[in-house]
């Protein structure tokens, strides 16, 4: 899957996101994905990972993606990383 494609889809469903996106293989289906979104505010790790997670049915169910490394982030959050 095209990391490219990967972004859009998570941007159609969270429209802020800022996405990162490391092919862990170079096989294009095993992919480290930060997001970084003031969505993600107030909620817990687990309803930001569904968000995603709901963004990327499709290719997680058709096994076009095969291992998602997730991580999500608010603004403050990815700042303090910096």
């Amino acid at each position: 899957m095209d990391p490219e494609a990967i972004t859009e889809m998570i941007q159609q469903t969270i429209s802020d996101a800022k996405v990162h996106i490391t092919d862990l293989t170079g096989t294009r289906d095993h992919f480290s994905v930060v997001v970084v979104s003031s969505k993600f505010e107030g909620l817990l790790p687990l309803k930001q990972h569904r968000m995603v997670n709901s963004a990327l049915a499709a290719p997680l169910a058709s096994g076009e993606i095969h291992a998602l490394q997730l991580k999500t982030l608010t603004p403050t959050e990815w700042e303090d990383q910096a």
